[in-house]
């Protein structure tokens, strides 16, 4: 057998019965996935951990503060660079199967998500084994998204590009569009686009992801995973994403500045500039924006284009995390609810034990809570903890998932 080495890692591309080339984890991209979830497990920490949590919107310009303003906002780049990296790795794993067998497993993945959201992230989030509260969030839309994508890989490359900017660009022309009411087509619709709130008897149904939105990411991520081929040029790449990032900055800035598009929630001069300037950044994530969308995939592009390089041992551990998104984000959910009950009971809540809705909208529970500068220290210390676990099963699943084919959807 011929052999081809281009990249170091030796994980393979078969391209024809004689010829192997031999292709590698993106470490980059893996880095990225792990810098996000380290950010995204700050504003988990922050719903169970600070009291102003319990009464109003960290993005509320008439009560929030910049320090608290800025650590919701940074965690803004967490989903969207999440479902983004989902489509690149969609692509690069259909690089080594084919169309049909791509598609199988983004079904059967997508499935096995939706699953998990509704039944363990449900579940962690809450105690409740009766799931009286559920709330379609991340993880359902990247089901729900793997879902569509398994069908949309058939499409033309420029078909799937177009399909991407449409939803991305001009979902927002749906904003004004509602469904009043509690029946299928409301549920349905805001499965689709309206964020809502249903009840059913005890069940309390939140829909905070609505697809469509994040389908045009994960799409989008699909179509850009071709850049990360093998043999592609790594300059070519560099500028390519440099190039794209810097431009979605800068429509954002012009679409922005302009209130013309983009975004239902306008900026307005506040009481001071610096109000202003987070008026500036308060874009909308439920739905998202097209102005979030490329306020946050922007940077995050960049930084695919300046990490693309050797790293040093610090960046690896990130990388480890990066490796383990499903196993991080099962066990950060679980994990912070344990040291929120026994935060909680050390100062008399027991309520956070056993929630029969969102955290931040247990009633009984307002009183409790932190400032946030304890929230910080928590965050640490969580993800100190949580390390060693991820590092742990980045390397089983390494050693072992040629073996075991259900480790490629954790």
């Amino acid at each position: 057998m011929k052999v081809i080495n281009m990249v170091t890692t030796p994980n393979s591309l078969t391209l024809s019965p004689n010829i192997k080339i031999a292709t590698k984890r993106i470490e980059s991209i893996d880095l990225l996935r792990g810098v996000v979830m380290i950010i995204m497990a700050l504003d988990h920490v922050r719903d169970y951990f600070h009291y102003d949590a319990f009464i109003y919107s960290p993005t509320d310009l008439s009560q929030t503060t910049v320090p608290l303003f800025f650590t919701r906002f940074i965690t803004h780049y967490c989903a969207p660079v999440f479902v983004l990296l989902a489509g690149m790795s969609a692509y690069l794993s259909g690089t080594k199967k084919s169309r049909k067998e791509l598609s199988f497993f983004l079904w059967t993945r997508g499935i096995w998500l939706v699953f998990a959201e509704l039944f363990l992230v449900s579940l962690f989030r809450t105690f409740n084994p009766t799931f009286m509260y559920l709330n379609l969030q991340v993880i359902w839309t990247l089901g729900m998204s793997m879902i569509a994508l398994s069908a949309i890989i058939y499409m033309n490359r420029k078909l799937i590009l177009l399909t991407a900017v449409v939803l991305i660009a001009g979902h927002n022309l749906l904003d004004t569009v509602h469904v009043q009411g509690s029946g299928f087509l409301a549920v349905a619709w805001s499965f689709l686009h309206d964020i809502n709130h249903f009840t059913f008897g005890k069940l309390n149904l939140y829909v905070r992801y609505p697809v469509l939105p994040w389908l045009g990411i994960m799409t989008l991520g699909y179509y850009l995973g071709f850049l990360y081929t093998p043999g592609y040029d790594q300059e070519k790449r560099r500028i390519a994403l440099l190039r794209l990032g810097i431009g979605m900055i800068v429509i954002f800035v012009l679409f922005r500045i302009t209130n013309f598009y983009g975004d239902a929630a306008h900026w307005s001069v506040q009481k001071n500039s610096v109000f202003s300037v987070l008026s500036f950044f308060n874009v909308s994530k439920y739905p998202p924006s097209l102005l979030y969308t490329l306020v946050t995939l922007g940077p995050a592009l960049i930084f695919l284009a300046v990490t693309e390089k050797p790293l040093n041992k610090w960046a690896m551990k990130v990388v480890s995390i990066g490796r383990v998104p499903m196993f991080y984000y099962l066990a950060h959910i679980l994990l912070i609810h344990i040291l929120a009950i026994t935060a909680a009971l050390c100062t008399g809540y027991p309520e956070m034990i056993v929630l029969n809705k969102h955290v931040n909208e247990t009633v009984e529970l307002k009183g409790y809570g932190f400032d946030l500068g304890s929230v910080y220290l928590i965050w640490i210390i969580h993800i100190l903890l949580l390390y060693p676990f991820c590092k742990w099963f980045d390397q089983y699943k390494r050693a072992n998932q040629s073996r075991y084919r259900w480790l490629s959807y954790l």
